[in-house]
């Protein structure tokens, strides 16, 4: 189906074909949701079959179930070529990601959002990459809570989480981990490409963080060269195990965290030692957490603590 250059405005659509190309002639076509979604949930659902978008732009998805997408792709095989999607929000929550593609003509990443308003990542599992990163997001706002970022022993992912362009971005209460076999020693990178949002600010608290191998990593590159002068950077209570650097010589805010002495042993779920840290502190609205990471997938509720441990775990370990 050919769609000529223009707006079009709450056009949204359940396409149900088995076989379909949708392409944009004369100039990307523009699908505006203004207040409009086809079954509550996406301006375009494509319910199940062998689909392929080209050169369409999609913008300003919103339901009123917080669940909006530009796209919601429920079943079968989507190619998406050359097209744009601007102002929107994903959530993703409780969901499993694992086994990426192998052979491609570029390593293939588990999760990859593009430049989209706002990305919530929540109670999810990523798990055995291949030359790819784990999770990877251009979005202008993140927030990153409670999942099981851990490419495992069979993993061969290069960064397990990649904010390439900057951004607000919180990052609380998750397990990530890196594998002995990875060709790339940063964990978490933030600004890789430029700082392209008005705000560039990484928060991270009550994460563990893993490096599975012998040789020192990287646990958070922030790429200051690469990001304007006002970047901020705040680290609170996060647990790191492995060698390797984190905060030693980056400028920002740091206070709490600890590092796991290297003969301690370290169960899959995380660490609840007996060593406590500092409680965040009132400036830091929003990084104590909440819940916590629960197999196989989603979150289980946490109460308010007046000490916190380091990292994600935050249950102390049975008598």
């Amino acid at each position: 189906m050919l769609i000529r250059a223009g707006t079009y405005r709450g056009d949204v659509a359940v396409w149900t074909q088995k076989s379909l190309t949708l392409r944009g002639i004369g100039g990307r076509p523009v699908l505006l949701a203004a207040g409009q979604a086809a079954e509550d949930k996406a301006i375009w659902v494509i319910r199940d079959g062998q689909v392929r978008i080209d050169s369409i732009e999609l913008r300003g998805a919103r339901m009123a179930a917080g669940h909006g997408a530009d796209i919601r792709f429920e079943r079968g095989c989507l190619t998406v070529r050359d097209c744009v999607f601007e102002d929107m929000e994903l959530s993703i929550r409780d969901s499993i990601f694992r086994h990426a593609a192998c052979g491609g003509p570029r390593p293939a990443h588990l999760l990859y959002v593009g430049r989209i308003a706002r990305f919530t990542l929540e109670g999810s599992r990523f798990e055995k990459g291949h030359g790819g990163h784990l999770v990877k997001s251009r979005a202008r706002v993140n927030d990153v809570r409670y999942n099981f970022i851990a490419d495992g022993a069979e993993g061969e992912a290069s960064y397990e989480l990649e904010f390439p362009e900057g951004g607000d971005a919180r990052v609380v209460g998750n397990l990530i981990a890196q594998s002995a076999t990875t060709d790339n020693p940063a964990i978490v990178s933030y600004g890789a490409e430029n700082g392209r949002w008005p705000v560039n600010r990484l928060q991270m608290s009550h994460n563990t963080l893993i490096n599975d191998g012998t040789h020192p990593a990287q646990f958070v590159r922030v790429w200051f060269e690469r990001l304007p002068d006002d970047t901020r950077v705040t680290t609170r209570n996060n647990l790191l195990a492995g060698p390797g650097s984190f905060v030693e010589a980056m400028p920002g805010d740091h206070q709490g965290n600890t590092r796991l002495p290297a003969a301690t042993p370290l169960p899959d779920s995380g660490w609840a030692g007996p060593q406590l840290a500092p409680v965040p502190s009132a400036a830091d609205s929003g990084l104590a957490p909440e819940a916590e990471f629960r197999f196989p997938a989603g979150t289980r509720p946490r109460a308010g603590r007046p000490r916190w441990l380091p990292g994600a775990v935050q249950t102390p370990p049975e008598p």
